[in-house]
């Protein structure tokens, strides 16, 4: 009988190592039109009437056209450019970014994807956190990286600043590679974390990508419109004279930040995403992608998502508006939870975390349950929709744990 090890004994034939011994991230996507989508931080209304007004007039001879993408970079420029503006306000104009400063990729999976692919090897090191974004340890692993993750410090998963900053900078503080140590290929941070909600100032994000010039530190900022810890308008909005007053990335070339519209416009769907760095990196990544990865009704949608900010403003002002709300819920019944940045917080419920998501389901209602994951093991992950939606789910809950009953 063949060995495990004899290639003849597979029905197939195998690949790589590293891909035969990968757990792939996966998440339990089907099922879920229809009920209330608090699981996966979604925008839970939909986008912009201008969106859909957009794709519906896409003629049906363009169907057969391969995309195009000519002039949406520069959107995004355009879009990134009011941004900083609107931070600055009357301290001057912020520097001008450039089209090929931006990445365009199907969704930030395949931004995450394609900076591993382009700049990970194997014996390679990701430094990271935990618990975080489950689509990154994977990705490390299928390019046979090693991976460092620190756990966040409680009892209120505070960023650990200076563990990072050691692992990172090494037995020299400086990041420079020696005979005995090597630095981190990759820093990835969520910021705000996904799932704890942990912030980590700008500034400090900046001092650490300034201090590690051989290491790539990538920003996933998917959650940033509900706090404001965006790094870019800091880049951008750089005094005259300096440098990065011109190119916002001229002093940092080994940044990128990844950006979506997926948690505010509401193009979850339809898979766009960005990575916003020096031209350099941004060609790196870009080169490992497809062609056409990016089908045209994505190209439309996020080209009329960009030109509609007010309404990205009050999706996200609504939802603030519905976090607080529900906030004085959960004080008011004593429940143990954790909130901080994003539009998301944690839950630990009385009865075991799975029983409820599965009760809160059979109500229609979808949650995400932590069971597993270090540090918050026994808590749900609850997205942030309307003050509606939420006052819908706080009285599901409550009737499920048998709180006192819920506030109107």
């Amino acid at each position: 009988m063949a060995s495990p090890s004899d290639p003849h004994a597979m029905p197939f034939p195998p690949a790589r190592p590293e891909v035969e011994g990968l757990q792939a991230y996966s998440a339990p996507l089907e099922g879920r039109r229809g009920l209330l989508r608090l699981d996966f931080n979604e925008n839970t209304v939909g986008p912009s009437p201008k969106v859909v007004a957009a794709i519906r007039a896409i003629p049906a001879d363009h169907y057969a056209i391969y995309p195009e993408y000519d002039g949406l970079r520069e959107a995004v420029v355009a879009a990134l450019q009011g941004e900083a503006a609107r931070l600055a306000g009357a301290a001057g104009a912020p520097a001008a970014l450039q089209p090929e400063q931006i990445g365009l990729f199907n969704g930030v999976d395949a931004a995450i994807h394609a900076l591993f692919h382009a700049y990970g090897a194997p014996g390679d090191r990701l430094l990271t956190t935990a618990p975080t974004f489950g689509y990154y340890a994977p990705c490390a692993r299928m390019q046979g990286m090693a991976i460092e993750a620190i756990p966040y410090r409680l009892p209120d998963f505070a960023f650990p600043l200076e563990e990072v900053r050691s692992a990172l900078l090494g037995p020299g503080g400086d990041g420079r590679p020696t005979s005995t140590w090597t630095p981190p290929r990759i820093l990835l941070l969520c910021n705000p974390n996904n799932p704890t909600g942990t912030r980590l100032a700008a500034g400090r994000i900046l001092e650490l990508a300034a201090a590690a010039p051989h290491t790539l530190v990538v920003v996933d900022e998917l959650y940033e419109a509900f706090t404001g810890d965006s790094v870019l308008p800091p880049l951008m909005n750089r005094p005259a004279g300096e440098a990065s007053a011109t190119d916002p990335f001229a002093a940092l070339p080994n940044l990128l930040v990844l950006r979506s519209l997926a948690k505010t416009a509401g193009l979850a769907g339809l898979r766009i995403g960005f990575a916003i760095g020096p031209a350099a990196v941004v060609d790196r990544i870009s080169r490992v992608t497809g062609p056409y990865d990016i089908n045209s009704f994505a190209v439309t949608a996020a080209q009329a998502a960009l030109e509609d900010q007010a309404y990205v403003d009050g999706y996200v002002a609504e939802v603030l508006r519905a976090r607080d709300w529900l906030l004085g819920q959960l004080r008011a019944a004593g429940v143990r939870h954790h909130t901080e940045g994003g539009n998301y917080l944690l839950i630990w419920p009385q009865a075991e975390a799975v029983a409820v998501e599965a009760r809160l389901r059979q109500a229609g209602i979808l949650v995400r349950s932590m069971a597993g994951k270090p540090l918050i093991d026994g808590s749900l992950r609850v997205s942030l929709g309307t003050r509606e939606q939420m006052g819908r789910f706080w009285a599901a809950y409550a009737a499920i744990e048998a709180l006192s009953a819920p506030a109107g």
